[in-house]
């Protein structure tokens, strides 16, 4: 047995995969094979594995392993919303929540242990950052929330059964968001690595329509994105003008609002949707005037785009308030009859905090963001009403 630290699996891609077996003198189809059982069958044992030859198993047994992060602990909202949150060690945790709907499953799934774009609304941000999820720890969350979700309908579906003797599973999972913590772009490689075993028909199959990055606007990277495996885009905007983004953005000081659109622009070159999603959080006196509407039809006509209006969802650092549900409708309103497609999004899985923004985790800090900017929400807030 090789006394080398095991290879994770789910760290790997198909390409990497085939070469890894090659490397034991093993075929390509072997690697699909292998694939297929981890990712569509989500089984992390060899020995299951039973249309592999059995030397081909005890090597596999002897240098590898399947292995995603632990969850420390799992809540499920009463409107069916399901959060995990994933010991990814040294004192660092991160959530993913699975939004069940009518048509769809979405999951939505972290990048980094924190942030560093330190938005002010925010929990995330609050947190710091430690470092960048591995592809392992990204697929892993996908992997096992796959697991279980399948194998708890399965059981479903035999009255007093467990699911083992269940057909094919059922796709719960239908879309994948990188909406939860950190900024996806910050992590790129591995981020990448994890978008392509997504769309892997051996893996997860997804539709590139169905896969959406979100970003607080990393321009360098949208454009690599955009050669390197061109999915659904979604840019955190949340503001109309570089003065009222530079405070709810920071990243905006270092890309500011041209530089973004134009970048926009050159993704819809490759995008898989004819539109970029533009996620808007509603906070009450600070972005939600009439005004601030008026800049956004602006904004649509240099962009083809539709804006999801996110209603904030406070918690306790960030003293913000959520925008007037009537407000929010008057604004959506402003935005439609100006000939902006506008969806203002419902909040799920708020009683277990697992709604937009309140991802928080647990991060072991290595910035001290809170030590440098203690009063970060506030003087944004001061600073706009003035």
């Amino acid at each position: 047995m090789s006394s080398a630290e095991p290879v994770n699996l789910l760290g790997l891609g198909g390409p990497e995969l085939r070469d890894l077996v090659a490397q034991w003198g093993g075929k390509p189809f072997r690697a699909k094979q292998l694939q297929r059982w981890m990712h569509q069958r989500g089984e992390d044992s060899f020995d299951h594995m039973t249309d592999l030859a059995r030397d081909f198993r005890r090597q596999l047994g002897e240098r590898c392993t399947i292995v995603a992060p632990s969850v420390a602990t799992e809540q499920r909202s009463s409107d069916g919303t399901r959060k995990w949150l994933f010991d990814v060690g040294r004192n660092n945790a991160v959530e993913t929540v699975f939004i069940p709907e009518d048509d769809r499953g979405t999951l939505c799934i972290s990048s980094q242990a924190g942030c560093t774009v330190a938005c002010p609304f925010c929990s995330t941000g609050y947190q710091g950052f430690n470092r960048n999820l591995t592809m392992a720890e990204i697929i892993g969350q996908l992997w096992h929330a796959k697991r279980v979700l399948e194998a708890d309908l399965a059981s479903a579906r035999i009255p007093g059964g467990d699911g083992s003797s269940a057909a094919e599973p059922v796709r719960v999972i239908s879309n994948v968001v990188m909406m939860g913590m950190g900024e996806p772009l910050l992590n790129y490689d591995q981020v990448l690595g994890a978008l392509r075993l997504m769309l892997d028909d051996n893996a997860y199959g997804l539709s590139r329509r169905r896969v959406t990055v979100s970003t607080s606007g990393v321009v360098p990277m949208i454009d690599r994105l955009a050669h390197d495996c061109p999915v659904a885009l979604a840019v955190s905007l949340h503001a109309p003008n570089d003065a009222l983004r530079d405070k709810l953005v920071p990243l905006n000081r270092k890309h500011p609002l041209s530089e973004l659109l134009d970048a926009c622009n050159r993704y819809l070159e490759h995008a898989p949707r004819d539109f970029i999603t533009f996620e808007y959080i509603m906070l009450d006196g600070v972005n939600d005037a009439d005004e601030h509407a008026a800049e956004l039809i602006a904004i649509a006509k240099r962009v083809r785009c539709k804006f999801n209006l996110i209603p904030f969802n406070p918690f306790p650092q960030s003293g913000l308030k959520r925008s007037p549900a009537a407000r929010v409708r008057l604004f959506a309103q402003r935005l439609m009859d100006g000939g902006v497609v506008t969806t203002v999004r419902k909040t799920r899985g708020d009683d277990i905090a697992a709604a937009c923004g309140q991802l928080a985790g647990d991060v072991k800090d290595r910035t001290r963001i809170n030590e440098r900017l203690p009063n970060r929400a506030t003087i944004a807030i001061k600073e706009e009403r003035e």
